[in-house]
């Protein structure tokens, strides 16, 4: 049986507190997760299954699937002539951003 999307209020792998920050690090720690948010993020317009999928390396579908589900299902993805992340969605990539500067910051404890 498949996992349920992690959201607010349920318990998620790890915490059973219903936290909104587990279950968003649960989600986005999700295998491919973090790649379909980001090439949602970088098109400059909706992307087709197809399109979406070829800019993640050709995952598998049935993965891709899974992915824009729970993405649905969390209210970051919407599919309206094709996949595009929602104002919630482009707001976490926005918060996401620090973090990215961190680890970039982080690499160089390793050169």
């Amino acid at each position: 049986m498949a996992a349920e999307t992690p959201l607010p209020g349920r318990q998620v792998r790890g915490s059973n507190t219903g936290r909104p920050i587990m279950a968003l690090f649960d989600l986005i720690g999700r295998r491919w997760m973090l790649r379909v948010i980001w090439e949602l993020d970088r098109a400059p317009n909706p992307l087709t299954f197809r399109e979406l999928r070829t800019a993640c390396g050709d995952l598998s579908s049935s993965v891709l699937t899974r992915r824009l589900t729970e993405l649905t299902e969390a209210r970051l993805v919407e599919h309206e002539q094709g996949y595009r992340l929602t104002a919630t969605g482009r707001t976490l990539v926005e918060r996401l951003a620090p973090l990215s500067q961190w680890a970039d910051q982080w690499q160089n404890d390793f050169e």
